[in-house]
């Protein structure tokens, strides 16, 4: 599917985007502007309470969404949710891949059971999300836009503890740069984020133990979500319909990568 040229625009009416992880952080800052753009926006998380004041403000803003209840570590709510959230709003038409948990320990210090639950969360549920909404676009004939979020932790490590939590946004990048090649012929383009550090429910329970990171950053400060707003309407749009299996970091040179 192509778009008249030029082909700047990010208007999303008639969408329908699943956003995870969307009860706090930059989840729920991603479902109020794909709403602000026209989507109609389903947000998923564990936390439904979260979900349906965000569900309120957007309405309030005028923009249109329902809350789903969606633990990704469990399989069983990954291969069901698409199906639930289609027979409610339609086929999901984009996805943003956003639930995720830092491990913060040392390699050798992590137990089996945190080890598997963050492969689940990080690697495990955006591969099979993407893989139960694109499976749902080809049989449609539909085009689709899919996002993931990693982080520049793929690029970057310092030794200092949370190597798993790394090692799976590494893997993110890879997942996106895969499914981007095996779904090319089918028009959904499969897109990542690696967000630097961004002030988030996560990082600043973190910062909470660590203290204020900023003053050692190249700029002096941490990013705000509203920052990525435009990386995030970008990939979502027919402005990048030409752009597939790319990751755009967004971490204002906090990094050397």
């Amino acid at each position: 599917m192509t778009y008249p040229l030029p082909n700047f625009s990010t208007d999303l009416s008639g969408q329908v985007a699943l956003v995870t992880g969307a009860s706090a952080g930059l989840g729920r800052r991603f479902a109020k502007v794909l709403a602000a753009a026209g989507a109609h926006v389903a947000v998923a998380a564990r936390r439904t309470d979260k979900l349906d004041e965000l569900v309120a403000e957007i309405a309030a803003a005028g923009g249109k969404a329902q809350a789903f209840a969606l633990d990704v570590s469990k399989a069983d709510e990954l291969t069901s949710i698409v199906g639930t959230i289609e027979a409610a709003m339609g086929p999901v038409t984009i996805l943003i891949n956003n639930a995720g948990i830092p491990d913060a320990q040392r390699a050798v210090k992590m137990s089996m059971e945190l080890i598997d639950r963050v492969l689940d969360i990080n690697v495990r549920a955006p591969f099979v999300l993407s893989c139960e909404v694109a499976r749902r676009l080809i049989e449609l004939g539909s085009p689709g836009r899919i996002v993931n979020i990693s982080s520049m932790a793929a690029y970057d490590y310092s030794g200092n503890g949370a190597a798993l939590y790394s090692t799976s946004k590494g893997a993110v990048v890879r997942m996106t740069e895969t499914l981007a090649i095996e779904w090319a012929k089918n028009f959904i383009n499969v897109n990542a984020i690696a967000p630097g550090a961004f002030h988030s429910e996560m990082l600043d329970g973190m910062l909470a133990r660590m203290g204020d990171i900023a003053p050692a950053m190249r700029r002096k400060r941490l990013g705000d979500a509203p920052q990525l707003d435009s990386t995030l309407l970008f990939l979502v749009s027919p402005s990048s319909e030409f752009v597939t299996g790319t990751v755009i970091k967004v971490d204002d040179a906090q990094s050397a990568h």
